[in-house]
């Protein structure tokens, strides 16, 4: 059985097969790299899970094995994702193909059952579908989210301004760019749609603004409020269980979401775009942070492992499409600004700290969560190096009557010294 695996890994992986990385299956024997340089070491822990793994849909299946433990990777999860996504892409004879399939079915089954993943019911972007869609995702318990973030608890794309080399930095010099991108001045109104556990919130109380923060996280609304009251913010800062569909007659000065366009979905995308309009003043700006998929003339297939075990109902629109739809709601676009290296980045150091806190993360979420988090996590960094998928900052206005906005002529501000 073990020649079959390595018999398959060999077709599939044709002439890079072992030359960075081992394999070790399930009865302990080794295939050793054939240069010396090993970057990670392939993990086969169970008869089929090869056979199940390189099976279309090779997302959802791999992603699937890998969630239950059949297969695992030791050393760089990233460099693992990228040679394991070049030999799925690769291009081959119909011979070739046809003799991966016949190796594959000489493989038994994968028997150990997979981790269910998300199963949501109801009409799809309805209010209780997407409690639910957020839910799954966001409440695990907060110390989960501890074991890989930074201390203020940022949950999106850090920004490695220069001379920055660490994460704690790096989301600090974020919430000081989309601040400064706002241009956010004290005493001025502020609404955060999807703020996660508060940190953006309490920047902007921290400024002097009046700061409002909504989620749809029971997790997130209690851990944010918590954290607002333990600094003393509660005077000019509170979070609510609120919908973005759901904001009434409260007008703001200023309007961000910060990595919460993902969820809304291609079809609400004039609701979403309407609501910010309506309760955002004239004059006012709106900073929209969202991932965007970057397929110039196609529409990609949806990622299956993500939308099973990560994000359900989750609809990466390309920034064309989105700002189209931001302009019929009545905003100006004032600026765009891809971070996808930055991104990259950010993820790359939260692997590296869920990884050192495997333990932890275990114990507060389970063996699955650990596993599906840093997976969808390394695969998200090696489809922002390969510009697959971008992550963007779009700065909306809504003039007055006289056309007037709030900005000033040239972004010379946001690159001067942060203010005290």
């Amino acid at each position: 059985m073990t020649e079959r695996a390595a018999a398959l890994l060999e077709a599939i992986f044709g002439g890079s097969f072992r030359r960075d990385f081992g394999v070790r299956l399930w009865d302990g024997s080794t295939l050793a790299s054939t240069t010396g340089r090993t970057d990670f070491t392939l993990v086969v822990n169970e008869p089929g899970a090869l056979r199940t793994a390189f099976t279309p849909p090779l997302e959802r299946n791999a992603g699937a094995i890998f969630a239950a433990g059949s297969l695992d990777v030791e050393g760089d999860l990233t460099a693992a994702i990228a040679r394991i996504n070049d030999a799925a892409n690769a291009r081959r004879s119909p011979l070739r193909t046809a003799r991966i399939a016949l190796r594959m079915l000489r493989l038994p089954r994968e028997r150990r059952p997979v981790p269910p993943g998300a199963h949501l019911h109801g009409k799809l972007h309805s209010r209780a579908r997407d409690r639910a869609a957020i839910s799954y995702h966001y409440d695990h318990p907060v110390g989960f989210y501890r074991s890989f973030l930074d201390r203020d608890m940022v949950y999106s794309c850090a920004y490695y301004d220069d001379g920055i080399d660490d994460l704690e930095s790096a989301q600090q010099a974020k919430l000081e760019y989309v601040l400064r991108k706002l241009r956010l001045e004290a005493g001025m109104s502020f609404l955060d749609i999807g703020c996660g556990w508060g940190s953006l919130v309490i920047a902007a109380a921290r400024r002097g603004a009046n700061a409002l923060g909504i989620t749809l996280s029971r997790v997130q609304y209690e851990e944010a409020n918590r954290r607002i009251a333990e600094l003393g913010l509660s005077e000019r800062a509170r979070v609510e269980f609120r919908d973005y569909r759901d904001l009434g007659a409260a007008s703001f000065d200023r309007i961000a979401s910060i990595g919460m366009v993902e969820h809304v979905g291609r079809a609400m995308l004039p609701v979403y775009y309407e609501s910010a309009f309506r309760a955002l003043r004239p004059g006012g700006l709106f900073l929209n942070h969202g991932i965007a998929e970057q397929s110039p003339g196609r529409k990609p297939p949806p990622n299956l492992f993500i939308e099973r075990y990560v994000f359900p109902d989750g609809d990466l629109v390309a920034v064309a499409d989105s700002l189209a739809v931001a302009e019929r709601a009545g905003f100006e676009i004032r600026d765009v600004e891809n971070l996808r290296e930055h991104y990259a980045r950010t993820l790359r150091a939260w692997v590296t700290n869920i990884e050192r806190n495997r333990e932890q993360a275990i114990a507060l979420a389970g063996e699955t969560a650990y596993r599906v988090w840093r997976l969808y996590m390394a695969g998200s960094a090696v489809s922002f190096d390969a510009a697959s998928i971008g992550v963007y900052q779009s700065l909306l206005a809504r003039p007055r009557s006289s056309g007037e906005v709030t900005i000033p002529p040239t972004r010379r501000d946001l690159y001067s010294s942060p203010s005290a």
